[in-house]
């Protein structure tokens, strides 16, 4: 009896070292069952911004599909990836309205736990006077229950990674921050869940960051804070909708490997050439405030400590 072919290796478009990125050409649906460490389940880190069916141009990509259409996508796509992660592994999903609670319902089905479900705010939204106007993207956080897997090392959790400055510290000046017993610095909060602030605005085409002909481009901080918190060095992050590049750009310079899939050949080349030349503001969030009010007067010595704030 003749032996089967073996099913050819997939081509990376594009590879690096130390450590090692290969960006893929195609579907996800049919990439990513092709991967040994997708099949495997060897990813640490998953991070997916798939298009929003909003009939934008994705190059060769059909988003204007039927709703119904659209949901089987996604849940096709969703699997797959939750297929691709190990035990204790973090599965991030970035997506607007439309379409959150069909995910964080599905994902909750196949027995994902959520961690987050954060919010990007940025201040300029698409204009209309038909409603309110569109302020936010939904970055959804979920991790896949390690139970008793053997090996398995459970969620990868790095809050003194992305430490930034407390309001009590830097607005109010309320010496109980610089006494706290959290295990983390005085002064120093983990983030909260709506994320906003210098460098988190909408990549305008203005902007430093901006890569020409990409729709819906994430800001580096954006993925930096996920890459930071979520995974270590040598850890494995995959993004089934690599677009822009950002994804891969942060996880190669932080020193963990990437496994990108981008359906668009030219999209693909521009995030590899991208992914070469480095991110622009690699730490650009150290000590920096998100405090939306400006600091108050500090309180005379002696003086009564201000109530807790609500």
């Amino acid at each position: 009896m003749a032996r089967s072919a073996r099913p050819t290796p997939l081509k990376a478009l594009c590879t690096l070292t130390d450590p090692d990125l290969r960006v893929y050409v195609g579907d996800c649906r049919t990439v990513l069952p092709a991967l040994p460490e997708c099949a495997a389940g060897g990813v640490d880190l998953v991070f997916a911004d798939p298009p929003f069916n909003w009939n934008r141009a994705y190059d060769r990509w059909d988003d204007a599909m039927p709703r119904e259409d659209y949901l089987e996508f996604t849940y096709a796509w969703l699997d797959l990836c939750h297929a691709a992660l190990r035990p204790g592994g973090a599965f991030w999903v970035n997506i607007p309205d439309d379409s959150a609670a069909e995910i964080v319902v599905h994902l909750k089905r196949r027995g994902l736990e959520m961690e987050n479900w954060c919010v990007w705010h940025y201040r300029f939204g698409q204009n209309t006077t038909a409603r309110f106007i569109n302020s936010k993207v939904h970055a959804l956080y979920f991790v896949k229950p390690a139970g008793g897997a053997p090996g398995s090392r459970g969620r990868t959790w790095n809050p003194e990674a992305v430490l930034e400055p407390s309001d009590r510290a830097t607005t109010y000046f309320d010496p109980r921050t610089l006494s706290k017993n959290d295990g983390m610095p005085p002064g120093e909060r983990v983030p909260m869940d709506v994320w906003y602030g210098k460098f988190w605005g909408r990549i305008q085409g203005n902007n430093k960051e901006r890569r020409a002909s990409h729709d819906n481009q994430l800001p580096e901080v954006y993925l930096e804070r996920v890459v930071r918190a979520c995974t270590d060095a040598g850890d494995l992050v995959l993004d089934p909708f690599l677009g822009s590049g950002t994804t891969g750009l942060l996880a190669h310079a932080l020193g963990r490997r990437f496994i990108g899939i981008e359906y668009s050949e030219d999209n693909a080349r521009s995030a590899c050439e991208r992914i070469r030349e480095g991110p622009i503001r690699l730490d650009a969030l150290k000590n920096v405030s998100t405090a939306i009010h400006p600091p108050r007067k500090r309180r005379a010595a002696g003086s009564p400590v201000p109530k807790a704030e609500p």
